[in-house]
């Protein structure tokens, strides 16, 4: 868990230079796997290691459905991915600095490239149910912010980041050219743990989200602030409230990921081995 006697940036130095010591190298890229995802870690490879993630980085257990709270390690291609299979969110009581932490960690561990999955809700009827969808840019409306509260201690760099190309797309065109029909879409994160009403529904659409989720915002803010490109896919679990005629449904979120697990499998495995290399990281980002 995340110590209130430190900063919480410290404290996940601490974890990432214990996970990396386990390891004894650096994990290139870190993946975490929302609702729906936790099946797709088994195309990623034999696990080299495998442990609580709790344990491993003192990361809070999940306590969301679908989110196994499990850290692994494996190789795809060159690079050693760090594998985080479920996350903690804002409704299940935690603040913003835990939500993040097990990201943290493993950017400051070595990893500079973060892959965030989740599951959402269509707010387009175009967007396919079971189908891949890639995060352009997102719209935070969780009212939290990992970068809140007491400055990031040197020499990591400050609070007043730049968010102008959150999602990185020279990541994104890398998906594209692995699957061309893969789309894009604006990802609207709320608090949860509610689904949305028909007249929030249609203020997201008014205000440009396309998805809108739980989850991947307050990661995608804390890994991009140390220096970490960002991917992110959303799998469509479900059409949001009021384009659903039967209403949404967590146990239908959950079997659109079982019945997508394969596809979302091989997806993942490819655009890994396709990244850029990464290299060994050095440290982070030391952008004001």
């Amino acid at each position: 868990m995340v110590s209130q006697d430190r900063h919480p940036l410290e404290a996940a130095q601490a974890a990432g230079a214990r996970l990396r010591e386990r390891l004894g190298r650096s994990p290139s890229v870190a993946v975490v796997l929302g609702s729906g995802w936790a099946a797709v870690a088994d195309a990623l490879g034999p696990a080299e290691l495998e442990r609580p993630a709790a344990e491993l980085l003192g990361v809070a257990a999940p306590t969301a459905p679908g989110h196994t709270g499990l850290l692994r390690a494996s190789r795809v291609g060159p690079e050693l991915v760090a594998t985080l299979s479920g996350r903690v969110h804002l409704y299940e009581g935690h603040g913003a600095a835990a939500v993040v932490h097990g990201v943290r960690a493993l950017v400051l561990a070595g990893a500079r490239t973060v892959v965030l999955t989740n599951a959402a809700g269509a707010l387009r009827p175009d967007l396919e149910v079971g189908r891949p969808v890639l995060i352009a840019d997102q719209i935070n409306l969780t009212g939290a912010s990992p970068l809140t509260g007491a400055p990031p201690p040197p020499p990591l760099p400050g609070r007043f980041v730049d968010l102008s190309r959150l999602y990185d797309p020279e990541l994104r065109a890398v998906v594209r050219g692995i699957d061309p029909s893969v789309g894009e879409g604006v990802y609207a994160a709320v608090a949860g743990p509610q689904f949305e009403t028909p007249a929030e529904v249609s203020m997201l659409r008014r205000q440009g989200a396309d998805l809108v989720g739980m989850s991947t915002a307050l990661e995608a803010i804390a890994a991009h602030h140390l220096g970490a490109r960002v991917l992110g896919l959303s799998l469509v679990t479900n059409l949001a409230s009021g384009l659903a005629p039967a209403g949404v449904d967590a146990d239908e979120v959950l079997a659109v990921g079982r019945d997508a697990a394969g596809s979302l499998g091989l997806l993942l495995a490819a655009v890994l081995r396709a990244l850029p290399a990464t290299g060994e990281r050095t440290g982070p980002s030391s952008r004001p």
